[in-house]
């Protein structure tokens, strides 16, 4: 009777599982469609593609993704690319200076891999931007074609390819954003700063930075601050060459060398000065060869780049440093701006 009555049930489980397991299948399915139509739908990342509720802007977070949404804001037409060697360019004051209206696509720790990215998402964003200012620091004369990335970055955001952003948005850092976004869309929630300027100053002083003595001692140690690349084969001059050559050709571009402490630099005579001066014309050519573009080099021995109170480290300056820099960028803008008008 009792064996009987186990063969019996063993017999039913296999259908009983199935049924069950097709019901669960069925249920994550809709479950998934649903919560990823949200996401299609309310846009937390304000991409602007699939998107059913509208609202620009984003809640405040880092520049990596915030600057999905600031890159294609139809309110700037003019944007400052870089790390956090361009970082304290104030957007606000180039724009009053030049007319145009400026976006800052800063984001620290990044090299030319992600911001080439940056550089054609902006200009697929808004067809023929007014003016594109480029920070071409040390990590742009690496020897690699595809150098290391020092921090991880959201390449999918910012391609062209549709299928490509949606496999991106299969992470949990979606979901996470979603609640935000929600807030945002009820008022609720701080937005990222909409040019996304972001003055490291504060930071830098919280962290005991400021303090001249102790300053006065770390800037007066020579730094290396120059890539290693004896080749002179700078590969990331040559991919800047080419993505300045599918711009259009009323868009203003100057390329910064961004300033650097004179301790800093490399000694003359060594071979990283050799790497130092081959690199600093190699992206001196790709300016001489683009109309409408210009090259400033802030990366030299000159009496801003010798003041300590100038500096927070060898490569971080600080405002007074950026308001020279801003005023150079403004009058580069404005001569190839009447260049071009003659």
């Amino acid at each position: 009777m009792n064996s009987s009555t186990s063969n019996s049930d063993e017999g039913s489980d296999p259908a009983a599982w199935r049924r069950f397991n097709g019901v669960f299948a069925g249920a994550a399915l809709t479950v998934f469609v649903f919560i990823y139509a949200i996401v299609l739908a309310v846009d937390p990342y304000d991409a602007g593609r699939f998107v059913v509720v509208t609202k620009h802007g984003v809640p405040a977070q880092g520049p990596r993704t915030a600057n999905a949404s600031r890159g294609r804001d139809p309110a700037f037409d003019s944007a400052i690319i870089g790390n956090s060697h361009m970082q304290l360019l104030m957007p606000e004051r180039l724009s009053r200076a030049t007319g145009a209206s400026f976006v800052s696509l800063i984001v620290p720790g990044t090299g030319p891999r992600e911001q080439l990215v940056l550089i054609d998402y902006f200009a697929r964003q808004h067809r023929t931007p007014n003016a594109l200012v480029i920070g071409v620091d040390g990590r742009w004369c690496a020897p690699e074609p595809v150098p290391p990335l020092a921090h991880p970055f959201p390449f999918w955001l910012y391609d062209a390819s549709d299928l490509t952003f949606l496999r991106g948005l299969l992470r949990y850092d979606t979901l996470e954003r979603l609640q935000n976004r929600f807030r945002q869309l009820a008022g609720r929630q701080t937005l990222a700063a909409a040019d996304g300027y972001w003055n490291y100053e504060r930071d830098y002083a919280a962290l005991g930075f400021d303090k001249i003595e102790s300053l006065r001692e770390r800037l007066a140690q020579d730094a290396f601050t120059t890539v290693e690349n004896h080749s002179g084969v700078f590969p990331a001059a040559d991919q800047l060459r080419a993505a300045l050559a599918e711009l259009p050709s009323q868009t203003i571009v100057v390329l910064v060398r961004p300033p650097t402490f004179a301790t800093g630099l490399p000694k003359a005579g060594t071979p990283l000065a050799k790497t130092e001066a081959d690199c600093t014309d190699a992206f001196a050519r790709v300016a001489a060869v683009r109309p409408r573009t210009a090259f400033l080099n802030w990366r030299t021995d000159r009496p801003e780049n010798r003041r300590v109170e100038n500096y927070f480290d060898h490569t971080h300056y600080r405002r007074p440093v950026a308001e020279r820099l801003e005023d150079d960028i403004a009058a580069a803008i404005h001569g190839a701006s009447a260049v071009a008008s003659q």
